[in-house]
């Protein structure tokens, strides 16, 4: 069984797509920049992306979904 379980993680995100964009961005910070390490202890996983998803499952790693402003004609 994986961990976290998709179930899981959607209680934290409001869809699919927000899981994998939210997931993957926190990822590639994590590997390109190794001053912004895993915000957790001691990791399950040892994969970016494993990490990201656990920081998403503890309440580690928040989004905000931003409205683009309408355009007066």
């Amino acid at each position: 069984m994986l961990y976290p379980s998709i179930d899981s993680l959607l209680t934290k995100l409001d869809s699919k797509y927000t899981l994998v964009t939210v997931s993957s961005k926190r990822a590639r910070e994590i590997r390109e920049n190794t001053n912004r390490g895993p915000m957790i202890e001691r990791p399950v996983s040892h994969k970016p992306v494993g990490v990201a998803l656990e920081e998403i499952i503890g309440n580690h790693l928040k989004y905000e979904r931003i409205t683009p402003l309408e355009e007066e004609e």
